[in-house]
């Protein structure tokens, strides 16, 4: 059985970092990797980070229905295409999605048993700080950003578990903990010590279990978005 697993989060939060770790060391599971209109940035490449097509391509794709979900996001477009789906699952693979909110929305209609994932940064400085470091955008896109920022975390109860990426290493083992858990559901062996443990990190991100941890943080983006606040 494949699990298709969500994993969303504000643009700066590390989320591609985490994912390109997981990746390595998480057996039989499917990346899919989104086609999208915008432009390379840096160093990326086409069939790496993303499938870069003109607006043109895209809607072909988008009229003969490829897409398992498409959005538009800051007047670009991107979109899931559904061979990597059937990739999956004729492979036995479980499959991990990396899409915004807008399109974990769309996908979560379609497959009601997907697993979302939403990843929070500490707090709206640690994003800000992070988006400038990066040297991506100019002013104006990261100030549009973090109030789209604020935006999308406002939708984490819609997700089954939340991951607050503080330090790398621990958000890492979280991340994997989260997806083996997940996969622990539909096993039949005997749970062993190691288990245990994976499941014990996992159940510390369920939504149900993060109250506490993420007020602060949305308190964080609150204030910035108020009179007088940034």
């Amino acid at each position: 059985m494949s699990t298709v697993f969500i994993i969303s989060a504000p643009s700066g939060s590390g989320k591609s970092t985490l994912v390109d770790k997981v990746r390595q060391i998480v057996p039989q599971l499917d990346f899919s990797i989104s086609y999208t209109t915008r432009p390379p940035r840096g160093n990326e490449q086409n069939g790496r980070e993303y499938f870069f097509v003109t607006r043109e391509e895209f809607g072909c794709m988008r009229d003969r229905g490829e897409f398992l979900e498409h959005a538009e996001v800051f007047g670009n477009c991107y979109g899931t295409a559904k061979r990597f789906l059937d990739q999956a699952r004729s492979n036995g693979h479980d499959l991990l999605l990396d899409i915004d909110v807008q399109g974990a929305a769309q996908i979560k209609r379609k497959l009601s048993d997907a697993v979302c994932i939403f990843i929070l940064p500490p707090d709206r400085r640690t994003l800000e700080s992070r988006l400038r470091t990066r040297s991506l955008d100019k002013e104006d896109v990261i100030q549009r950003r973090l109030v789209t920022a604020s935006r999308e975390i406002e939708k984490y109860r819609e997700y089954d578990y939340i991951l607050i990426n503080d330090r790398l290493e621990d958000s890492v083992e979280a991340l994997k903990s989260i997806l083996l858990a997940e996969r622990l559901k539909h096993s039949r062996t005997e749970t062993s010590a190691d288990d245990a443990n994976t499941l014990a990190i996992a159940e510390r991100c369920r939504l149900s279990n993060v109250g506490e941890r993420v007020q602060p943080i949305l308190a964080s983006f609150a204030t910035a978005v108020t009179p007088g606040g940034r």
